[in-house]
Parts: C-alpha cells; structure tokens; sequence
C-alpha cells in the first residue's frame, strides 16, 4: 500500500515535467526577445517599442490560457449520475451479468443518457461508480471520469474537456500567433547574423535559436491546431474520432453533429466578442449535449420533466440540470 502511494506521488511529480520544460522554453524566448533583441540589438526607438507592445499582448494572452488549460479542474458528473446506496446494493448483490445490465437500464431512463457501450449496454464506470454522461469517458491518468473528454495532455498536466477544452483551443491559437509574431519580427536580424552584418555576441546565438525554435514549434502546432479545428466543426472530440460513438440504433461519427455555426457556438458560446478571450462561455453543463437525430431525445423523459433535475436546498449541487437545458433541447439542423 505504501509502495503504490509512493509510485502516485512519484508520478504526480514526473507528469509536471512538460510542463517546467514548456515554462523554460518561453521564459528563455522572453528574455532572448526582449532582452537580447529588442534592447541590445535594436537602433530603431520607434521600432523597438512597437515589437515590445505587440510581444508582450502576445505574451500574456499565450500565458493566460496556457495558466487556464493547466490549473481549469476537469468537470466530472454530478451526484445524479451515481447510484444510489439502494440501487448500489441492488445493482453488487446481483450475480447475473444480464441482470445487472437491466438495472442499470432502469435507472438510465431517468437521466439525459443516449450514447451506449460497444456492446449495446449502459456505459457504467466501476472505479467511480457512476453512470457515464454521453461523451464522458474515465482517464486514468486523471483517475475520475471526466465530462466530454477529448484527451489527456501531458503538456498540460491536464485532462481537455468540457471545462477547459475552450481553453486549451485558445492556447493552441495564441501559441502559434506568438510564433508567427517572433519568427517575423526576428527574420531580417536572423539574416544579418547569418551573414555576419551584424558583430558576433550572445545577442547571436540567442537570435539564430529563437528563429529555429520558433519556427519548429509553429509547424508543430499549426498540424494539431488544425485537427481540432476539424473536430471542432464536426463537433467530435478525439476520442470520437478513433472510435465512434454507440447509440440505440449503432455507432455514428456524426450523431453530435449539429452544423457547424452551433458546433462552434456549443464550444465558444453565442457571444462572439469572448470567443478569443480565456473565460468559460461554453454551452450547457457537459451532462447532455444536443443530438443529430432529435427523435432520440424526445423519448427522454428529462425533456417531458424538467422538475426532476432540480436539487434540494441543501445547496450540495449549485443550480441543476435542467438550467441549461435550452442549448441542447432547441436545435434546428443547418442546411
């Protein structure tokens, strides 16, 4: 027992090490930018205040996400999607397999659930004990299920989901834009070195690399910003991309899909002026989410009763359900 504690804790540590190595990578460009460029190397006055104004933009809304993707908690499903201490008796003191399935069934009925296992049976997760929410799956890493996952990221420490997934969208975007801002700005001096116009000194060295490094991170992340940029519009998350999601009537890439505007929209939100600043406006709670097919959600009987979803007094559960409902229940495909 103390043993595996200790791999925990020692794992814990080592899963911070992208991280510090992502932290050093830009302390280092921020110095050999600021520093070393703009204030060693720069004759131009004009020049070298606007390079540091739209630098440092670029900075801190890179920073700002990247601060929101790591330390945003992943979202796991609420105490309604738990068995219950009776139906939890029930469900492990029944032996039948078969049996099993069918409570699980029975219960499902009175939560927004469609998506199913491969099998066809109520996806259920043992080690939190809790019913899964369509698109939420169990990381191991994270240990708890976690509400629309896409993927854990170690570069983050994080698991990206519902809670963070705008988020980690935005960190992709301001990390290539910072790219960009530092290999264009850096290009003309990067020549001049190279061609020894300018005199040899550390301000050289930290010139070549940060074009190289820039550049390199560029490539790499222009191919995954890309990809989830595609995700985004067929609103599929990576895991749905390998292994397509299980409905009543079988498995379907496209069955979240609802146009691209509200794909988008289910992400970022319906007020535009925040879809590029890191603050949640992300629609719904990521206990439900709207389906292609409209007829399956209109056999739930969370749709025909609304009242069921709302929590006691007791202030356990801040707001219910059925609050943000709206997003998910009033679609209408686009043409």
């Amino acid at each position: 027992m103390a043993l595996s504690r200790g791999l925990r804790c020692c794992q814990r540590v080592f899963s911070w090490i992208p991280v510090l190595i992502i932290a050093c990578v830009v302390l280092w460009s921020y110095y050999a930018y600021v520093f070393e460029l703009c204030l060693f190397t720069l004759t131009n006055t004009l020049e070298k205040v606007a390079y540091l104004l739209v630098f440092h933009v670029c900075f801190v809304m890179f920073s700002w996400t990247y601060w929101k993707s790591i330390f945003t908690p992943a979202a796991s499903p609420c105490k309604k999607f738990q068995l219950s201490y009776s139906d939890k008796q029930r469900y492990e003191m029944e032996e039948r397999p078969d049996a099993q399935k069918q409570i699980l069934v029975e219960i499902a009925k009175k939560l927004p659930i469609f998506s199913r296992a491969q099998s066809g049976a109520i996806r259920f997760c043992d080690r939190c004990q809790v019913l899964k929410p369509d698109r939420c799956h169990h990381c191991s890493v994270c240990e708890t299920c976690v509400l629309k996952m896409d993927h854990h990221c170690p570069w983050v420490n994080n698991c990206v989901g519902f809670a963070n997934y705008k988020f980690f969208l935005l960190f992709l975007s301001y990390s290539m834009l910072y790219c960009v801002f530092i290999a264009a700005t850096v290009f003309q001096y990067f020549l001049k070195f190279w061609v020894s116009e300018l005199p040899n000194g550390p301000a050289k060295f930290h010139v070549l690399f940060l074009m190289f490094v820039a550049l390199m991170f560029f490539v790499s992340l222009m191919f995954l910003f890309g990809y989830h940029c595609w995700l985004v519009a067929k609103n599929r998350s990576t895991l749905e991309a390998f292994s397509a999601p299980v409905f009543v009537n079988g498995p379907d890439r496209n069955g979240f899909n609802v146009g691209t505007r509200r794909n988008l929209q289910q992400v970022f939100g319906e007020d535009r002026r925040l879809w590029f600043i890191p603050v949640f406006t992300s629609q719904g709670n990521g206990h439900y989410f709207p389906l292609k097919n409209r007829n399956s959600e209109a056999h739930n009987p969370l749709l025909a009763n609304e009242d069921m979803w709302e929590e006691s007094e007791d202030g356990s559960e801040q707001g219910s359900l059925a609050e943000d409902q709206d997003p998910s229940v009033t679609i209408e495909m686009e043409e």
